[in-house]
């Protein structure tokens, strides 16, 4: 008897929750912050774990049937909405602006008034400096999958506008872009599949860098206090080619690598999502010219 009461009193002594009544061990465990239980648990601010993508949701077609494009796709990657509408190939309005050889291809991003969080001016595409930039990798990273020299003397226009903007809203427009080409029957040698990720310094249990997957717009931001190591990164996964890569910040060659590997990794996991949504589109279509169409519920 005295050897259990010893045993209990070290106990108490040890943890000073086991003498505590325990409803109010309860109330001091609601008290934490969420973000506090979120870091004991080694998750990001969202509740992912480090290698997880947002949840995406892909509705391919929502303005094709309108007759206003040639294809069209709508895409979500957690709060981050992005809807791409392809018109042509067309014949050039000017002369000028044919190439003897290939299809000329123009990418235009744009953003809602309502999409950033706290800025809500409109910004203008042809003069905004990070919307001209988005502008151009999408253009680089879709010129590299789109088979161009099929249609000399043509044009190909890529509208993209996003319609919310919690991070990554360049991948989700690549991504968009490229289930609308598809949508519009445009060939393609791959699909381009886009994801971002980063470093978290000192994120991992035992204090070690951990590797970030599809970034949200807190993560891109900083980490921690610290600057955020972000990498939007391109892909052809069925060619295992990398089309776009692009890293803001100075890091060493290894810490770049297995940030690349990551991302690519995420683009992976894209990847099969879309796949699933094109598949799905044409049993759709293929459904409908049968005869034994059926109406979709909204996105």
């Amino acid at each position: 008897h005295s050897r259990t009461k010893h045993l209990t009193k070290s106990r108490a002594d040890e943890d000073p929750l086991v003498s505590i009544h325990p409803s109010i061990a309860a109330r001091a465990m609601s008290s934490l912050r969420r973000t506090d239980l979120l870091a004991l648990s080694h998750l990001r601010n969202d509740g992912r774990k480090p290698g997880e993508i947002r949840r995406m949701t892909v509705k391919m077609g929502p303005l094709t049937t309108s007759g206003s494009a040639s294809g069209s796709a709508l895409v979500q990657m957690g709060l981050t909405v992005a809807l791409a509408t392809v018109r042509g190939p067309a014949e050039c309005a000017r002369r000028s602006d044919e190439l003897p050889d290939r299809a000329v291809l123009d990418v235009t991003v744009r953003s809602a008034p309502f999409a950033p969080g706290g800025d809500r001016r409109s910004a203008n595409p042809q003069t905004d400096r990070r919307l001209l930039e988005q502008s151009n990798l999408t253009k680089k990273a879709m010129e590299a999958a789109i088979l161009l020299h099929l249609f000399p003397r043509s044009r190909i226009s890529i509208d993209i506008v996003i319609l919310a903007d919690d991070g990554g809203r360049l991948c989700a427009g690549i991504n968009a872009a490229t289930l609308a080409l598809v949508d519009a029957a445009v060939p393609l040698r791959d699909m381009v599949c886009a994801c971002s990720a980063g470093l978290a310094s000192g994120a991992g249990a035992d204090g070690a860098d951990v590797e970030l997957v599809d970034l949200n717009a807190l993560e891109a931001r900083s980490f921690g206090g610290e600057a955020a190591v972000h990498l939007p990164c391109a892909t052809m996964p069925q060619r295992g080619t990398v089309v776009l890569a692009q890293c803001e910040s100075r890091v060493s060659i290894d810490t770049f690598e297995r940030v690349l590997a990551a991302a690519m990794e995420g683009c992976a996991a894209v990847f099969d999502i879309m796949q699933a949504s094109v598949r799905e589109r044409a049993a759709a279509l293929l459904a409908a010219r049968n005869g034994n169409a059926s109406i979709e519920s909204g996105f």
